[in-house]
C-alpha cells in the first residue's frame, strides 16, 4: 500500500496505524495466491467472451420486451450463452426468478413428483430451502405437503462428501439428489468441483437414473468449472449473486439438461408455455453486461476473502477457509465465539461501504430464518451477495460470513474499518 493511501486511511477513515500495518504485512503474505486467482480469472473471462461470440450476440439483443414477450430473441440468446459457458444442453435465465431459493424451488418443483424423495448429500441445506422441502414451518405448500418425502446424508466430520453414506440412503424413490456447492451458514468447507464430479460418478453408479442437482450460488466463477462440466443434471443460483457481476439488478437462473431445464420453466410460468413467455422489460443489456463482468468481479470478491482470513488469522481468530486453502465458493467465515465480536464486525463492514455506510445494523429476526440474524451490506443493489456483505446468525459459534466485493479495495477497506471498530470496542489488541 503506497505512502499517500495510508495516509488518507489514517486521516479520512479514521484507521489506526496498528491497523494499517498489519494490513500491509498480510498483502504480502498473499501475494502467491493473488497470482492463482488471477489466472483462474483470465480463463473464465475468456470463456464468457467466447460463449457470447459463437451465440452471435449484438446490440439489437439488448431491447426489451412487454406483455407476454413472445418472439424475445435477447431473452433466447441470454439463455444459449448460459448454456454455453456452463457446458450445458439448455438455460434458463430470467429476472423474474426473485432469489436463488426461488431457482432451486423451481427445479425441485420442477422435476419431482407426489411419491418421489429429494435427497440432500451435503448435509442440511441452507436456512430458506427448509420451508421449501417441508423440515420447517407448515400450510405453504412445501415439497412435503404435495407428497415428497425427504433424506438426508451428513458430511464426514472433514466436510467431504460421504459416499457410503450417500450409498445406503439411496432407495427406489430417489429421484432428485440435492448438493449444495458453499458452506451457508456453517463452518464447513465448500464442495470443490472435484468433489462434485467423483460424487456424481458415484451416485450415477448406484442410480443411473438420478437427478443430481447442483445448488451453484457463490460457486461460479471461483474454479475453471462448473458443476454441468462433471456431470450435474440441473445448477442454479442467483443473479444478484457471482454470474450478475454486480450489474444485474435481480434474477436468477437454472442450466442443465434440457429436459430438466424445460419442467423447470413450466414451473416457473406454467405447462406449455415454459420458456416462450417472459417480457424483459430492458433488462437484457444488464444481464449480458453483468455475466461478461461476472470472473472479474468474482475474482475481486475472492482476493478480498483471502486477504480477510490471512488479517484475521493473525488477530488470532479462526477462519474457514484458511488464506491457502483451496476455496469453493466467494464466503468467508470468522468465528468470533461471542455475540458482541460478531455484530461488531458486521457493523465495522457496513461504515466501510460506499451506501449506508451511516447505518449501524442490529440483529433482527428475518423471514426464513431461525434465529435474529446481523446483515451489513452497503450494496447498490438490495440484498447483492456478490458485492461487499457480512452477515451471521446470533447464535453459537457466533460466526461472520463475509462474501462479495465488486472491487477489492473496497472489500479491504471493509475490513479494516472492521477491525477498527473491533479495536476502539477493546475486543481486540494489536
Amino acid at each position: 500500500m503506497n505512502f499517500k493511501s495510508q495516509t488518507m486511511l489514517k486521516s479520512e477513515f479514521g484507521i489506526d496505524e496498528a491497523v494499517v500495518r498489519i494490513t500491509n504485512q498480510a498483502e504480502k503474505e498473499i501475494e502467491e495466491i493473488i497470482r492463482e486467482i488471477d489466472s483462474i480469472k483470465e480463463f473464465n473471462q475468456f470463456k464468457v467472451i467466447k460463449a457470447m461470440q459463437d451465440n452471435n450476440l449484438s446490440d439489437s439483443h439488448f431491447a426489451g420486451t412487454t406483455g407476454y414477450g413472445y418472439d424475445d430473441r435477447g431473452r433466447e440468446i441470454l439463455d444459449m450463452v448460459y448454456a454455453s459457458v456452463f457446458k450445458a444442453e439448455d438455460a434458463l435465465v430470467r429476472h423474474q426468478i426473485v432469489s436463488g431459493t426461488q431457482a432451486l424451488a423451481v427445479c425441485m418443483y420442477g422435476v419431482l413428483r407426489p411419491g418421489d424423495e429429494l435427497l440432500a448429500v451435503t448435509g442440511k441445506p441452507y436456512d430458506t430451502l427448509e420451508e421449501v422441502i417441508g423440515i420447517r414451518g407448515e400450510g405453504s405448500g412445501s415439497l412435503k405437503e404435495f407428497g415428497i418425502t425427504y433424506n438426508q446424508v451428513d458430511l464426514l466430520a472433514d466436510g467431504s462428501i460421504d459416499l457410503e453414506g450417500i450409498r445406503n440412503a439411496v432407495g427406489e424413490k430417489t429421484k432428485l439428489i440435492y448438493m449444495q456447492r458453499s458452506r451457508g451458514y456453517s463452518l464447513r468447507p465448500a464442495i470443490t468441483i472435484n468433489e462434485i464430479g467423483k460424487a456424481i460418478e458415484y451416485i450415477k453408479g448406484l442410480k443411473k437414473d438420478a437427478i443430481v442437482m447442483v445448488d451453484n450460488c457463490y460457486g461460479e466463477f471461483v474454479e475453471d468449472r462448473e458443476p454441468t462440466e462433471v456431470g450435474a443434471d440441473l445448477a442454479a443460483g442467483s443473479l444478484i449473486k457471482n454470474p450478475g457481476g454486480g450489474i444485474a439488478p435481480t434474477g436468477g437462473y437454472i442450466a442443465g439438461k434440457e429436459e430438466y431445464v424445460r419442467k423447470a420453466a413450466y414451473r416457473l410460468t406454467a405447462p406449455g408455455l415454459g420458456k416462450k413467455v417472459g417480457s424483459t422489460l430492458g433488462h437484457s443489456r444488464l444481464l449480458f453486461q453483468g455475466l461478461f463482468l461476472a470472473p472479474h468481479v468474482v475474482a475481486e470478491s475472492l482476493k478480498g476473502a483471502v486477504f480477510c482470513a490471512a488479517l484475521m488469522q493473525k488477530l488470532g481468530f479462526e477462519t474457514a477457509p484458511q488464506a491457502g486453502e483451496k476455496r469453493g465458493d466467494i464466503i468467508q467465515a470468522i468465528k468470533f465465539n461471542n455475540a458482541d465480536s460478531l455484530i461488531a464486525f458486521c457493523q465495522g463492514i457496513q461504515k466501510g461501504s460506499p451506501v449506508d455506510s451511516y447505518v449501524t445494523p442490529q440483529p433482527w429476526d428475518m423471514p426464513g430464518y431461525d434465529c435474529p440474524v446481523i446483515m451489513a451490506a452497503g450494496a447498490f443493489v438490495q440484498g447483492s451477495s456478490i458485492e461487499l456483505s457480512a452477515d451471521g446468525p446470533i447464535k453459537p459459534p457466533y460466526t461472520a460470513y463475509m462474501q462479495g466485493g465488486l472491487v477489492y479495495e473496497h472489500v479491504k477497506l471493509g475490513v479494516m474499518t472492521a477491525i477498527q471498530k473491533m479495536l476502539e470496542k477493546d475486543i481486540i489488541k494489536i
